[in-house]
């Protein structure tokens, strides 16, 4: 895999069907930021990521509402032929909801606990241990996810404390990024004290900086072996978040370490939540680690290609392949792996389209307007006229058919 280090070797838990940790391929989780008390919308946000790809989708557990919302989203989801396993996230009175609405325990497929908001002083360990008594009723995972803005303050007070009476004191920053792994280790001892099976614990250590977060992942897998959940927490927005996300991510992944990953992006006023999940899928796709569905390969343009049409073709080629995959990888298994060249003139054109499954190399400034195709190296028909995007997808379309077999689809 060109370099990228054998996985890091976790305990391996199942999460609804899906496999987490154990050399399982690497999960791709997202996260719904709808009321959850909106059985609705929350449903059609659920549905929407699940279509996109995620195969984890954690909703926000806050209000009695919500809580007693879960088990219908749930409900509503099955009658919909939508099985994509619920995380249910809880903070400050997460013990409360789930006494008072245990059928929402029975419902999720993991619970999410962040031990800096479970509670504090005494409250904090009965608290705690609240939680895990329902995990441990029902059979679920937890996943502890320690938080940079939401670290347990007495635990880094001591930690502080103990640094302040070194001869040479570490920066605050290292102190800080220790005390995150520590929380989320010894609350992973405290759970599995409490009847957890450790192979039913993940954990996490969410910050917000691209080096904060390598260095602390780098420490949590070598002094655990619970399965690892990636994400960099409050990354932005737009190209911002995206670069940041897959800047801290990819180093981490390269090293093998990682079972489950977020792209927690801010979506832009209107825009789609599911943007984090083809992110996070591009991202282990680019890298070789999973492939989901059939990579475009584009030139950017230059002053050859004055023509917008071979963007236009690119993006047109992208979504179409993206909105067939959810029949494709039921009935033409592999086709995720094909690639598909869309180039906008001689230079790199007829290369890169020969070196792809299938491509096209349309006519630059100055070049005669014809568009020759490719299939596996070989030059198979040369488009011209109007319909050339209608007439590629067409072939795209035949090469589907004859290099991946179809299979009946797999019912729910």
């Amino acid at each position: 895999m060109y370099g990228v280090q054998k996985r890091r070797r976790a305990r391996q838990t199942m999460i609804g069907g899906i496999a987490v940790g154990g050399g399982a391929p690497i999960v791709v989780q997202s996260m719904t930021n709808t009321d959850t008390a909106d059985i609705a919308g929350t449903v059609a946000q659920v549905a929407a990521l699940a279509r996109a790809g995620s195969e984890l989708v954690r909703v926000t557990v806050n209000t009695a509402e919500a809580a007693a919302a879960v088990p219908h989203i749930r409900d509503q989801l099955a009658a919909k032929g939508v099985d994509v396993p619920l995380v249910g996230d809880f903070h400050f009175n997460g013990h409360r909801l789930l006494t008072q609405h245990p059928a929402c325990a029975e419902a999720l497929a993991k619970l999410r606990i962040n031990p800096g908001n479970v509670g504090h002083g005494s409250k904090r360990d009965e608290q705690f241990a609240t939680l895990i008594e329902f995990a441990c009723r029902y059979n679920k995972p937890v996943r502890i996810g320690v938080n940079w803005g939401s670290l347990d303050p007495a635990l880094l007070a001591r930690m502080m404390d103990a640094n302040a009476q070194q001869a040479q004191p570490d920066e605050i920053d290292v102190v800080t990024r220790r005390a995150l792994v520590q929380s989320a280790l010894d609350s992973a001892q405290q759970a599995e004290q409490l009847g957890q099976p450790g192979d039913r614990i993940v954990l996490s250590c969410k910050v917000s900086g691209v080096q904060d977060l390598i260095a602390v992942y780098r420490d949590l897998a070598v002094r655990c072996d619970y399965p690892l959940h990636l994400g960099l927490t409050e990354a932005g927005m737009g190209s911002k978040g995206i670069v940041a996300s897959t800047a801290a991510m990819a180093v981490l992944l390269q090293e093998g370490i990682g079972d489950t990953i977020r792209v927690s992006l801010t979506p832009e006023p209107g825009g789609d939540r599911t943007r984090e999940v083809v992110v996070a899928q591009e991202m282990l796709q680019t890298m070789g680690l999973r492939s989901f569905t059939p990579l475009v390969i584009a030139c950017p343009g230059c002053g050859r290609t004055t023509s917008t049409f071979f963007q236009e073709l690119a993006d047109n080629i992208q979504i179409y392949l993206r909105a067939q995959m959810p029949l494709w990888k039921t009935r033409h298994p592999g086709v995720e792996n094909m690639h598909v060249a869309v180039m906008g003139c001689v230079v790199n054109g007829p290369g890169e389209s020969k070196h792809a499954n299938i491509g096209i190399s349309l006519p630059g400034s100055g070049e005669n307007p014809v568009a020759p195709v490719y299939v596996d190296g070989v030059k198979a028909v040369t488009l011209k006229g109007d319909n050339i995007a209608g007439e590629f997808r067409a072939l795209i379309d035949r090469y589907v058919q004859e290099h991946y077999p179809a299979q009946a689809a797999v019912s729910s």
